[in-house]
């Protein structure tokens, strides 16, 4: 098997499309466009949309990021990259049903966390679209980010699944 080298792009059944930021004895690092860094193991099922020479010493670590990140400000209208809480990462979220006739849904918790960010990118691009309205005057504007902030704090509850406290959500303070 021939190692793939720093600066590869992937596309992975589960994580979607990356590029990888490091190479260890067992695992690759890949940065996921949708997922954030990510380690799988050398031997995984992936698609290699472009091979780059296993040479790692000709590209550092620091370099590969900060290219990524330019690329993906660039191109995406994802404003960051959001990383679920490092004890959340492959766990599963059940929800049990009262009726006991019922089955029991499982959903993996990256894929629920995923969603709860995505929730937030769409408010914040309502959020701007509101605030750069020609058509609405202040007061309304007013009243729409007032509703826009009310469901940031509905969405507090899942702060715990956020691993930088920095990125989770924040609901209207307290007077």
């Amino acid at each position: 098997m021939k190692l793939l080298g720093i600066g590869s792009r992937i596309n992975h059944s589960d994580y979607g499309k990356g590029v990888v930021t490091n190479v260890t004895s067992q695992y690759y690092w890949v940065t996921f466009i949708d997922n954030g860094l990510e380690t799988i193991e050398l031997d995984s099922e992936f698609e290699v949309i472009e091979a780059a020479e296993d040479d790692v010493d000709t590209v550092s670590f620091y370099e590969v990021e900060k290219s990524l990140r330019d690329i993906l400000k660039k191109w995406s209208d994802v404003s960051e990259v959001i990383s679920i809480g490092d004890k959340w990462k492959g766990g599963k979220l059940i929800l049990e049903p009262g009726d006991t006739n019922l089955q029991s849904k499982e959903l993996p918790i990256d894929t629920f966390f995923h969603k709860i960010t995505m929730v937030r990118d769409r408010l914040r691009v309502m959020e701007q679209k509101i605030n750069s309205s020609k058509n609405l005057d202040e007061q309304e504007k007013i009243d729409l980010q007032q509703y826009i902030t009310r469901s940031y704090g509905s969405l507090t509850s899942f702060n715990v699944l956020f691993k930088l406290k920095s990125q989770q959500f924040v609901g209207q303070k307290s007077k």
